[in-house]
């Protein structure tokens, strides 16, 4: 463990003279990078140093009981060699977390993409309810939510609505929702009070950066149209909203949410190159899936992944097996037990397969 440490800590002070090169400060995508790679060596760093004081005083207090010549020191020396003793194993378990290699694309912000699926227009109120759930996470993780395009259902909620997330380690946590989301409880619509099943499906895309594709605006079609919906008389009658296809995929991206033509293509464009990105995303996931079977990161978006049941006030996990009878706190955005239940199943998966190398 300490020669594991002893070498994040030169690499801590590599990135830490790196970050103030000039030539570094000029590349903006190495600058990036490298700035996200300090803040998260320092956090291990700052285990680290805890762990080596711990075995510090795990020493000293021995020598202090070995001498026994001061009896009120040597009993404050047990004290803090029994609490020391107690806390090295929680450390050495989060240092060994710590030191499992980060997914690059967890620091990214995300496209969420949200539809209704079987279920008619109840799968519409569904997906729009897991929307509001969302944007509550958001809200309590000081994240930013914004609309960048939807369809509305019939009767409330979405048929589709696609909305980027902003803030700090986005997809790193929000990569779990994507899936089939399932909802069984009694519909508005429904007159006879018999419960059905609905369900949505949730594609959570980590959001490209200008530099991480090379999109060139000559593969690119542009088509102006009205918007339609809601949105008053400048917005349906101007031909403010864009389509734009990326001609080699055929990968298509619009936007009608803004009043303003050019806001809107700004918009359209940040999909489409997500969507783009995405596919080659979903080539990795695949090959990560196959080398490692993962159970909760599989990159299968087809599979069930969650059940909101309504009458049993109970929502089940199917990756993990999890399931915590607190619906109406999770449906209100308090889905952050349930990441972390993921995340450390994904973690202890990844530990096993780094075997002893720590």
């Amino acid at each position: 463990m300490l020669d594991k440490l002893q070498i994040v800590k030169q690499r801590y002070d590599e990135v830490s003279d790196l970050i103030i090169q000039p030539d570094i400060i000029t590349d903006q995508k190495r600058y990036v990078k490298l700035n996200k790679e300090y803040k998260d060596l320092g956090q291990v760093v700052e285990k680290a140093n805890e762990y080596e004081s711990l075995l510090a005083n795990i020493e000293e207090a021995k020598e202090i009981i070995a001498d026994g010549s001061d009896a009120e020191m040597t009993e404050m020396a047990k004290m803090e060699l029994e609490e020391a003793n107690a806390r090295i194993p929680q450390l050495e378990e989060e240092i060994k977390f710590m030191l499992i290699p980060k997914d690059p694309e967890d620091a990214k912000n995300v496209i969420v993409e949200i539809r209704a699926g079987t279920g008619g227009d109840e799968a519409s109120i569904f997906a729009g309810d897991l929307y509001r759930m969302y944007t509550k996470y958001c809200a309590s993780r000081g994240w930013k939510a914004e609309v960048e395009d939807l369809s509305e259902g019939t009767s409330g909620g979405f048929k589709e609505i696609i909305f980027s997330i902003t803030g700090e380690d986005v997809y790193g946590d929000m990569k779990f929702e994507s899936g089939v989301h399932r909802v069984q409880r009694v519909p508005q619509t429904e007159t006879q009070g018999r419960v059905h099943t609905s369900a949505a499906t949730v594609m959570v895309l980590p959001e490209a950066e200008e530099f991480d594709i090379d999109l060139k605006m000559s593969d690119i079609r542009i088509d102006y149209f009205c918007s339609s919906g809601p949105g008053g008389q400048s917005v349906n009658t101007t031909y403010s909203a864009v389509r734009l296809t990326h001609i080699p995929t055929g990968i298509v991206a619009q936007c009608q949410d803004q009043k303003s033509q050019h806001k809107n293509k700004d918009k359209a464009m940040k999909v489409l190159r997500t969507r783009i990105y995405e596919q080659e995303l979903e080539k990795k996931l695949a090959e990560d899936a196959a080398k490692r079977n993962s159970l909760v990161s599989s990159g299968d978006r087809s599979a069930k992944i969650r059940t909101y049941n309504y009458p049993q006030g109970r929502v089940t996990e199917h990756r993990i097996g999890l399931t915590l009878y607190d619906l109406s706190n999770i449906i209100n955005g308090d889905i952050q037990k349930i990441i972390e239940e993921l995340k450390l199943t994904e973690n202890t998966e990844k530990l096993k397969e780094l075997g002893e190398v720590l």
